[in-house]
């Protein structure tokens, strides 16, 4: 299950950056707007992905997951947004490879272990 879970992390992280580099490249969103966009599209395919395939989660009932998964994606949505905003800003690095690094730890100390074990338990 857990390298399901990292299998549907990554496909997240592909729409995720794809949809922030097109925004900050194409469009000239400025970045961390841009970055945020990006978490959106890539937490609702990740729902999708981990209730259907990772979790086998869909008998279950979908509102009260939608809510649990909202609750967590919300607290890594902020984590994201701070450990992007502190890399930016404090180490000067570039926003996708600062984007990488928060988006690995977070995913791996954070998400992972809420959602086996509150939001498709």
């Amino acid at each position: 299950m857990f390298v399901k879970a990292q299998f549907a992390s990554l496909f997240a992280s592909v729409i995720d950056f794809l949809t922030t580099i097109m925004l900050v490249s194409v469009f000239k969103m400025l970045y961390l707007p841009a970055c945020m966009v990006g978490i959106v599209a890539g937490g609702i395919c990740h729902f999708t992905i981990s209730r259907h395939w990772v979790f086998y989660a869909t008998e279950k009932d979908r509102v009260a997951q939608i809510i649990k998964y909202v609750l967590v994606w919300s607290g890594n949505f902020g984590l994201n947004a701070a450990g992007l905003y502190l890399a930016l800003h404090f180490l000067g690095v570039n926003y996708v490879l600062a984007k990488g690094v928060v988006a690995i730890l977070v995913g791996i100390g954070y998400n992972y272990a809420l959602q086996k074990r509150f939001v498709f338990k």
